[in-house]
């Protein structure tokens, strides 16, 4: 059975246009140029993957993505005009699994939707752990010495990236391109923002020093 793809876009043309691509791929396709009748769609389920316009009449598409994840995990690609960092992370912060800025590559939004399927359909390991943390991949949980730690999804995701990987410096292209999906440059400051945000809830509150920074390189989490 064809993986089936809800496309919430209000731009006519580019809908069309992306919704042929994806039936030449092989995709069933179904679309919504507004957000409420989008968000109608994606609440009945059904889809494996949801590609995401942030502006968008009736309903934007930060409310739409906020209540989708109310409910369901499915994978969610953003598309926007906007490009700044802030935004990015606004999206990311809100559930959001990656993010294209228009225009954009119809051959670039394929490969990412690949990715987003291919993560979606990957067992993940029951749980992760290092100083005293602990990542309990299927239950989306982490806690510390067992005091819960409450993370959003990006974070989460970017700790599980680097706790799979323990001792690997990773370098902010690398982590954009293996975490968030997106690999052009300019805008892997947004990685700092994150690991800033791991640290205030993890090394700060809890005085140890899980993820490292190796100056002009990348960051690592050391399990000692």
């Amino acid at each position: 059975m064809a993986e089936k793809i809800l496309l919430i876009e209000d731009e006519e043309k580019l809908a069309r246009f992306v919704e042929m691509e994806l039936l030449y791929e092989g995709y069933a396709v179904e679309k919504a140029h507004n957000g409420r009748t989008g968000l109608e769609l994606a609440e009945n389920g059904g889809f494996d993957l949801i590609v995401l316009d942030i502006m968008l009449p009736g309903l934007n598409g930060m409310e739409v993505l906020r209540r989708i994840r109310r409910a369901s995990d499915v994978p969610v690609i953003m598309l926007t005009a906007r490009d700044t960092v802030m935004d990015k992370v606004t999206g990311l912060d809100g559930g959001a699994d990656d993010y294209m800025t228009k225009p954009f590559e119809i051959e670039e939004l394929l490969a990412r939707i690949r990715r987003a399927l291919r993560k979606k359909g990957t067992a993940a390991r029951e749980s992760l752990s290092a100083l005293g943390l602990v990542l309990e991949v299927a239950r989306h949980s982490a806690a510390v010495n067992g005091v819960p730690v409450e993370l959003t999804k990006r974070e989460f995701e970017l700790l599980r990236f680097l706790l799979e990987n323990k001792g690997i410096v990773f370098s902010r292209e690398t982590l954009l391109d293996r975490v968030w999906d997106f690999d052009y440059a300019g805008d892997t400051n947004v990685v700092d923002v994150y690991i800033r945000y791991l640290r205030g809830k993890i090394d700060e509150v809890f005085g140890i020093k899980l993820i490292h920074t190796i100056r002009g390189v990348g960051y690592v989490i050391k399990d000692e």
